[in-house]
């Protein structure tokens, strides 16, 4: 039984947008972390239960600031973050999403691949559709749901379904992995592609199915400094935060695996 943590709400781009600079700490990110800063995340729908326990920890350690996170598809969020939307770090759940923001100069460093993520099938209570492996997701009349294939957990169910030889018709396409995990926990849906972690996450809500083919399709974490980050230094220490041993525990017990 998957144990059920506590998820956080997707803040608005607008108000995001009122996040402004603070006392303490320039607009260059080069004055002394904290003073009533708030730090803005960008990160993978999918890190929102070990995010927003870190965020905790992070706030723990300094008083004053506040760690506010946009979640959602990376896709969505890379795109948000080119187009001038203000954040101080990236976290992605792909290398190729985070290219859209390397590669349009808006980040600060490299990124660093901090954790890595694979499929499950995810399926509702009692499994009211009778799915016992990947091949019954191509079954006529199954009702499948997944990730847009522009969202890495869709990009990844595709390479999972096409090493497997599975062909699926899904009734819709959803933005990110946690809109999946809520059409199947609802009953809208049959089964559906999710991160083991979402389904850990989930508690006792969904099922999760393992399949061996998910291993074709393993999804790396890339997690970066954005270039106009209002608050570099405060950024650089969330960062160290993630990739470091505290971060790697967090990450371990939701479900993720080692980079």
């Amino acid at each position: 039984m998957f144990k059920r943590t506590a998820a956080v709400a997707v803040l608005s781009l607008t108000a995001l947008a009122g996040c402004g600079d603070v006392a303490g700490e320039g607009s260059s990110g080069t004055g002394r972390p904290g003073g009533g800063a708030t730090l803005t995340v960008f990160a993978a729908a999918s890190l929102t239960e070990a995010f927003t326990a870190l965020g905790k920890t992070f706030e723990g350690a300094h008083p004053g600031v506040r760690v506010r996170f946009q979640f959602g598809g990376s896709s969505t969020l890379a795109q948000q973050i080119t187009q001038g939307a203000p954040a101080d770090v990236f976290a992605a759940a792909s290398p190729a999403t985070m290219k859209t923001v390397t590669g349009a100069g808006d980040a600060r460093g490299g990124p660093q691949v901090f954790t890595r993520n694979r499929l499950v099938i995810a399926v509702p209570k009692g499994d009211p559709g009778k799915v016992a492996k990947v091949r019954d997701l191509g079954r006529p009349g199954l009702k499948v749901v997944l990730c847009a294939v522009q969202v890495p957990c869709g990009a990844a169910a595709e390479t999972a379904l096409a090493a497997a030889g599975v062909r699926v018709e899904p009734v819709s396409r959803e933005k990110d992995v946690k809109a999946v995990l809520t059409k199947v926990g609802l009953g809208e849906a049959d089964a559906g592609l999710v991160y083991r972690t979402d389904v850990k996450a989930a508690g006792g809500e969904v099922a999760g199915i393992e399949f061996p083919e998910a291993a074709k399709a393993i999804n790396d974490y890339p997690i970066v400094e954005v270039a106009r980050a209002p608050h570099s230094a405060l950024a650089k220490e969330f960062i160290q935060l993630v990739v470091g041993g505290q971060g790697r525990s967090v990450l371990s017990r939701a479900g993720f695996e080692g980079p």
